[in-house]
């Protein structure tokens, strides 16, 4: 049920946009979410389109940011979101070379019934 949005810097290739989905959804699997539940918006920015504080909490950011909001299903453990994050954080890492420092995630948390896949029906409502 995830819905994942994916902002970055205007410039990267169609691969590197490629890897960066995949990551996050390998991530998103590795964490429970059913496979084939692949719903993603990646959207590039120009420089004052994608606006971020370089420093906040002592993390130091670079333009290389990426910022990733994932709307889901409520009711997973505070391990399992450790673990989505950290998934992608190293996965971005390892495939496209992204910074730990420069990947953002944001979780919203909604009920079942506040999702329709198509044909103007809640699917997951009880």
């Amino acid at each position: 049920m995830p819905l994942a949005r994916i902002d970055l810097r205007k410039g990267k290739t169609a691969a590197y946009r490629q890897q960066v989905s995949q990551v996050v959804y390998d991530a998103m699997l590795s964490v429970g979410v059913p496979s084939n539940d692949r719903f993603q918006v990646i959207q590039e920015h120009d420089a004052d389109g994608l606006v971020y504080d370089p420093d906040y909490l002592g993390i130091r950011r670079t333009d290389d940011f990426i910022c990733i909001q994932i709307t889901w299903n409520e009711g997973r453990s505070l391990e399992q979101k450790k673990a989505l994050y950290s998934a992608i954080a190293n996965g971005l890492h390892d495939a496209v070379g992204v910074r730990r420092e420069d990947v953002f995630v944001n979780l919203v948390e909604v009920k079942r019934e506040n999702w329709s896949f198509g044909n103007g029906e809640a699917q997951y409502a009880s």
